[in-house]
């Protein structure tokens, strides 16, 4: 009897399994990662007995946008498409009489069919399945730092290098990039469905620990904590290098966007950061001087009002200014400040520009200005050590001074006179201003004029 049930089951599951399926997958919600297909049965159908994870020869397999579509046969993935339509699969080892017709070798890999299930009494000897994979943007992944996170804070402009705790929160999305990655490492052979929350607290623990790397090639770009919300980018790169190795070689899975809600800082390390940041402004005298005479004024207020008099109050106003250096150190402070060249902003993080090649100045006005805006008397700059250029060679105009090489000036327009020598030294190439009286003696080297020196 047992033999009898074996090949009468053999026969008519081989029958049962002769229908070409239709393979689908609804609309994968942003829970789900991976579901398995399923075929398409009505209350028309006569594909109600098919046995379960068989793939007929010549069935197809539905594919919609944003998802990957594997097909899995004895374990091992033999198939896989991407692209939106209709896949065919005729590589089956399950053959049917439907697809390929009543040919005499279709009929021999039936009957082999068969007679194979017999030996199993009755039953297939495969396993085929289809996945579909979400590979669209898996969004809404909360996250929260529990503990502060280190976070460096360098401020160029004041001197300021310093670490901080800071605590962040927001969403990060992801998206699955290699499927046949996640479904070796991940998910594996799944009944129905592979869901999110069965691997989001991996991730949410595995991206709180890469964030303190992450925040440190950031603050080595000179970001403040402050303005990180503008910097999503970047940090959403900073954690794709951080966890690279272990979501996309090993789950196959990427950062897609990072956002990040508020960063806040302890509310100690906020203080001495604004601390600091007003002490700096002192170091500029005005600056400093103001401060001075602002508090001096509030001084004289609070001794106009003291309980005790306001000859006491002022006695010990006069008492803390000569221990701060006297009435006059806010005039000192000012005084040094004018002296000093103000210096102008500039970003940290640019690369100083080369000064241009210095041009001299009119040589009637006695001197000559160097690129950086120092006027100067001597053959080098009293502020940046350049030597003075050399002197163009030409004529000097007798009406405005200004040193031309055409035959007119190119300040007044006057023409050159006639008959003007140029002089020139003859060992070190100075020119005199006026070349109608030059003197008697070169002023750079001390060389005596003559009439070799007439050009």
């Amino acid at each position: 009897m047992g033999l009898l049930k074996a090949g009468i089951g053999s026969l008519s599951g081989a029958l049962a399994d002769q229908w070409r399926e239709y393979f689908y997958c609804d609309a994968l919600d942003v829970q789900t990662l991976v579901k398995k297909g399923k075929k398409r049965t009505s209350s028309r159908s006569s594909n109600t007995k098919g046995s379960d994870n068989v793939i007929s020869n010549g069935s197809i397999v539905a594919v919609a946008d944003g998802q990957c579509m594997i097909i899995v046969e004895q374990g091992k993935v033999v198939e896989l498409c991407a692209e939106p339509g209709e896949f065919v699969y005729d590589a089956s080892t399950e053959p049917t009489l439907l697809y390929g017709g009543l040919n005499k070798e279709n009929i021999k890999k039936n009957f082999a069919v068969v007679g194979k299930r017999f030996t199993f009494g009755g039953e297939p000897a495969k396993d085929q399945r289809v996945y579909y994979f979400n590979t669209k943007e898996i969004y809404g992944n909360r996250y929260g730092t529990q503990n502060p996170v280190p976070f460096r804070v360098v401020d160029r402009n004041i001197g300021l290098d310093v670490d901080i705790a800071i605590r962040c929160n927001g969403e990060y999305s992801y998206k699955i990039v290699d499927p046949l990655m996640f479904y070796a490492n991940v998910c594996g052979n799944v009944s129905d469905d592979y869901r999110r929350d069965q691997i989001d607290s991996q991730l949410k623990t595995e991206l709180l620990t890469a964030l303190q790397p992450a925040f440190a090639k950031i603050s080595e770009m000179g970001i403040r904590y402050s303005a990180l919300p503008n910097h999503t980018e970047d940090l959403s790169d900073a954690l794709n290098q951080v966890l690279s190795k272990k979501w996309t070689e090993l789950r196959g899975i990427a950062i897609y966007s990072f956002g990040i809600n508020s960063v806040t800082a302890s509310k100690e390390d906020e203080d001495l950061i604004k601390s600091l940041q007003r002490k700096a402004v002192y170091r500029d005298p005005t600056m400093g001087a103001a401060a001075m005479v602002d508090a001096q004024a509030e001084a004289m207020q609070a001794a106009a009002k003291n309980e005790a008099g306001a000859f006491t109050g002022f006695m010990g106003m006069g008492m803390a200014m000569n221990a701060g250096g006297g009435g006059n150190a806010a005039a000192n402070l000012y005084a040094m400040g004018q002296q000093q060249p103000q210096q102008q902003y500039q970003n940290p993080y640019q690369q100083p520009q080369q000064p241009d090649r210095a041009q001299p100045q009119n040589p009637a006005a006695g001197g000559w200005v160097c690129a950086c805006g120092t006027p100067n008397t001597g053959k080098f700059c009293v502020n940046c050590g350049q030597p003075q250029p050399k002197p163009q060679q030409g004529w000097v105009c007798p009406k405005c001074s200004t040193t031309n090489q055409g035959k007119f000036c190119m300040n007044c327009g006057a023409s050159k006179p006639a008959g003007a020598p140029l002089y020139r030294c003859d060992k070190c190439g100075w020119t005199p201003e006026d070349p109608h009286h030059p003197p008697r003696f070169c002023p750079e080297c001390g060389d005596p004029f003559d009439e070799n020196d007439a050009k």
